[in-house]
Order: structure tokens, then sequence, then C-alpha cells
């Protein structure tokens, strides 16, 4: 967690997340040569229509003609056959790939204009059939996300697959017993409930409302659809107390700082053999988020780690927590490390404390634009190659768009929508060796929210190098299924 400018070589390889770390446990694997990726083109430029692995036969190359009464050996009989199947092999395999690109576009526009997604399987399911009542997707996601949150007010909207979409719920007979439903069926713990509220229905003329006399344990089969709601005020839903500091943010230190006990409370250290090894964060009493990179190989067994909340100090380490099970993304991809998120599930829970809180994760239709500020924290190193710090410092970051962090200077199209760049392109201030799966948060609407979890970058600090985090807000739908199906 560096806090200075520091002079890194822009070819210095990438930080890995080993903090504290002999040199006995996991050798770190440098991810991907930079260049695997092509760089996205500029806005006017477009790619050529022509697959190009199509083989082709250069002018110099023989080519038989028919007036030639003596084709020499380069132009025999046999090497015109050798000729003509290659030629006809290549345009076999290339109208076959040019087949299932076409398959793939149709299938996935038709799912982007006409169905919903499944998930990570593929599939997808039409509108119609999104919440109604019978499973199609291989994993039941379609009857698994019915009801969502939306917005910085945590909006309580349910899926009608009547009308095909998403419908605030009418606040008019709700009671915190639907709310708890509501939030055993996101993937909460109805013991972490927290509150239901109201917001101003904004002149909708389409709700969800309470169904009295049903006593279906699944909410959105308690709700049916309405065209009005006679109070004209729909359910703000909180299923956790959520986001609160003990600083104010007022009181933030842009460029770094050593922090106090209670400003990142959702800040945890994860442990093997008691050394700090990575960050993670609290986002139930149950669940942590951190990165799949810092549990893949010899660290995927949840009995080697250990989980530490409520402190900054490394010489003044509370009990520690043992950690159940290990859920890392299974679209995970160790040398590009796209989609580098994980879960680890306690095996008792957290005691929620002023120094121990949840932080938000992110709500459907929150999107976060650059340039917007944010914060790292962690126990990294300070420098590059330096030693990881005893104090958790935290410092502050402005997000950076994708294209300008895909650029040849940058990381030259290495940038996935899994990802998320902050930092800033004159270095200074950046994550570093064992920082990683720790958070990057925003603030917003009073609250912190989980922006990314800090995923990898080349040196630390370095020029045109900022760091890259995973985007949380693409992974929530698979973290509540993760906390639906692990309860």
């Amino acid at each position: 967690m560096p806090s200075n400018s520091i002079n890194g070589s822009q070819e210095r390889p990438y930080y890995d997340n080993r903090g504290y770390q002999p040199e006995h446990i996991n050798p770190y694997t440098y991810p991907v040569d930079r260049n695997l990726y092509v760089a996205y083109p500029p806005p006017t430029a477009y790619p050529s229509s022509l697959p190009h692995y199509i083989p082709r036969v250069s002018a110099n190359d023989c080519v038989p003609v028919a007036e030639d009464p003596k084709p020499g050996k380069c132009c025999s009989p046999k090497t015109r056959k050798i000729l003509c199947i290659t030629t006809a092999t290549g345009l076999l395999v290339a109208s076959a790939v040019v087949v299932a690109v076409l398959i793939w576009y149709f299938v996935t526009k038709y799912c982007l204009f006409n169905g919903i997604s499944c998930g990570l399987s593929g599939s997808c399911v039409s509108k119609t059939q999104w919440c109604d009542g019978t499973p199609q997707c291989p994993n039941g996601e379609d009857e698994k996300q019915c009801v969502r949150l939306h917005g910085p007010y945590f909006l309580l909207q349910a899926y009608s697959s009547k009308y095909t979409g998403w419908k605030s719920v009418c606040m008019d007979d709700w009671n915190d017993n639907y709310g708890k439903t509501a939030c055993g069926d996101i993937g909460y713990s109805i013991d972490t409930y927290y509150t239901s509220g109201q917001l101003a229905s904004g002149g909708s003329s389409e709700f969800m409302r309470v169904n009295k006399s049903s006593r279906n344990t699944e909410l959105y089969r308690n709700l049916y659809f309405s065209n009005s709601c006679p109070s004209n005020n729909v359910v703000s839903l909180r299923c956790i107390n959520c986001g609160a500091s003990a600083m104010p943010i007022s009181s933030r230190i842009v460029g770094g700082s050593v922090a106090s006990p209670g400003d990142w409370p959702w800040q945890v250290s994860l442990q093997v053999q008691g050394l700090h090894l990575c960050g993670g964060s609290i986002i139930t009493p149950y669940w942590i988020v951190t990165a799949a990179h810092c549990v893949e190989g010899s660290l995927s067994s949840p009995s080697q780690w250990t989980v530490y909340a409520g402190f900054v100090s490394q010489t003044q380490m509370p009990s520690g927590y043992l950690v159940e099970k290990i859920f890392p993304r299974p679209d995970y991809v160790s040398k590009t490390k796209n989609n580098d998120l994980a879960l680890m599930k306690l095996k008792t829970p957290l005691t929620l404390t002023d120094l121990v809180k949840p932080v938000c994760l992110p709500n459907y239709g929150m999107m976060w634009e650059a340039p917007r500020p944010c914060w790292i924290s962690g126990w990294g190193a300070t420098k590059e190659g330096g030693q990881a710090s005893i104090s958790l410092r935290a410092a502050s970051v402005n997000l950076i768009d994708s294209y300008t962090c895909n650029q040849g200077s940058v990381y030259n199209g290495a940038i996935t929508p899994s990802m998320i760049c902050a930092g800033y392109l004159a270095g200074l201030i950046d994550s570093c060796q064992g920082d990683s799966g720790g958070p990057l948060v925003t603030y917003m609407s009073s609250l912190w929210w989980l922006v990314g979890d800090t995923s990898w970058g080349t040196g630390c600090a370095a020029r045109n190098k900022p760091g890259v985090y995973g985007n949380i807000t693409l992974f929530v739908d698979w973290i509540y299924l993760q906390m639906q199906a692990n309860r």
C-alpha cells in the first residue's frame, strides 16, 4: 500500500498476493504475458470481417496453369493434390468456425433481447419462464433469483413472469416477516435482517403487492401484479446493517495513511500458519470476499486458513476464525486473472461490533464511473519489493475507465469486463504485495460499498500501471447464489 511515488519499472513483474510469506509456501507464478489480449481498436477502426487464420497461397507459390504442358516439380500432380487437399481442409475448418461464431452470436443475441441468462452455464430462458414456478435453468437459477435490491436506497423488486419485468413492491400490507422472507430469498440469513423502510413510488403504475391469504415460503409466490398502490410507497429493504464506519468521509486522508480501529471495519487478514497472505472483506458474519488467486493451488484447502478481524496492527492479533469452505469462481483463469474472486465461509460467525462490520454489496443498477474516488486498504508492502506493513494502511484512488486502461502504454488490452482499474497513471499510490483480495470501496448515500477486490498489477505504483481489481458488480448474482446454496 504505497503512499509515495516510486520509480518502479514498467517491465517489472505483476505484484503477487503474498505478504509475510516464507519461500516454502506456494511460490508465485507470474500471470500471462501482458500482450495475450489484442488491444482494443480506436473508436474509428474496425477489425476485418475475414478470419485471420484462413490459409493463403502466396503469389510466389506454384499455382497450376492449364496452358503449361510441362509442369515443373513444384507443380507436379502430387503437389497439386496436396495443395487442393490442404486448401479444402482449410476452407472447411474456416467455414465451421464461421458457422460456430454465427450460432454463438445469434444465440447470445437472442438471450440478450428475448431471454434471461442462467448464469455461468451459458444457457438462457424465456422471460415468461423466469420465476414461473418451474426451474428451467440447469441449476435452477430462474427460480432462485426472483427478488432483488435495486439502487443505493435498497429498493425491493420482484420479477413478474406474466408481465416479463421487475416491479417495485408496494408497501401496503408489508411487514417484517415478509422482509425476512425476502432477505432469505436473496441469500442472506434472516438472523441479519435489519429493517424495512419505504420510498415514494415516483409515479409508477405497475407494482407487485402482497397477497395476505398466501402462505408460500418464497416471497415472490406471495405477490401479485397490480396497477395500483394506495399508499404510493414502495419497500426499501435492508437485509444487513452494512457500510457503516467510525470515521466520517470528510476525515479520509488522500495519499495514504495508517488506519485507526473502526475506520475500515470490513477489512480482514487472511493468514496461513500465522502469516498474513491476503486481505478480504466481510459481507455477512459468515462470509468473506477475497481473490481467487489467493486460494489457488496449494492454498485451496479451507483448513489452512484463519481469518482475523477488528484490528489494525499485526502485533496485536485478536482470536481468529476458522474457514469451513472456500468457493473460487469456477470461471477464474489463473493466467489472466479473469474473474478473480472467491468466497470463504467461516465455521462460526464473526461477532459484529463497532470494529467488525460488513461492507455493502452493490445493488442491481449501481454502476461506477471513472474518475469516481475510492479507497483501498491492506497490510501490503509500502513499496515495490519492500516488506509488508505491520499496520493497516489505506489510501484514496480514482477509478480509471477500461478504455484508458487498455491502451497500449497501460495494460494493452488485458482488462476484461470482470476487472476494474483504479489508481493514478502517474503512479504515486497503489496496492502492492500482500494487499490482494482486500477491498476497493466507495462512499455513496452515506454508506460504503464494495466496488472491487484487489487482484493484480505490474509492479507497485509504477507509471501507467494502476492497480487492477475484480469487478464486484459483475459477481453479485453469483455471490448470492453461493450464499443461498450454502447456508
